[in-house]
């Protein structure tokens, strides 16, 4: 996993289950993703942005719930503070068997990044 431009700090990343990388994710499944982080900016409002990169380009990856002030978040977000961010990522079943890189972004009333991190997975039956 890599992480990008970020305002926060301390980002850790969980995304259950994945004990290894690329995360093999299956087709009908969903999967847990929570990301804690230190806050390093004030912000009334989060929204969170999934892309799926193939060949290079972002492709927009649905998510039940963008709203990160619904998933986990206390908002307004608070500088020095430490947040646990929570979602699912759903896998549906249309999907392509293919790997790719899923870029996550958490966003600020701003529209910057308060996280962003990418990770490798293979979309499975």
């Amino acid at each position: 996993m890599s992480k990008a431009k970020s305002t926060a700090e301390q980002i850790i990343v969980d995304i259950t289950p994945c004990p290894i990388q690329p995360c093999h994710l299956r087709r009908g499944q969903t999967y847990s993703v929570n990301v804690t982080f230190t806050s390093t900016t004030l912000s009334k409002t989060s929204e969170a942005k999934v892309f799926g990169i193939l060949e290079g380009l972002p492709v927009p990856f649905p998510i039940p719930n963008p709203d990160g002030c619904k998933s986990g978040i206390k908002c307004p977000i608070q500088k020095n503070m430490k947040y646990s961010y929570v979602a699912s990522l759903p896998v549906k079943e249309s999907y392509p068997t293919i790997k790719l890189e899923v870029k996550w972004e958490l966003k600020d009333v701003n529209n910057t990044d308060i996280f962003c991190w990418k990770i490798p997975i293979q979309i499975t039956d």
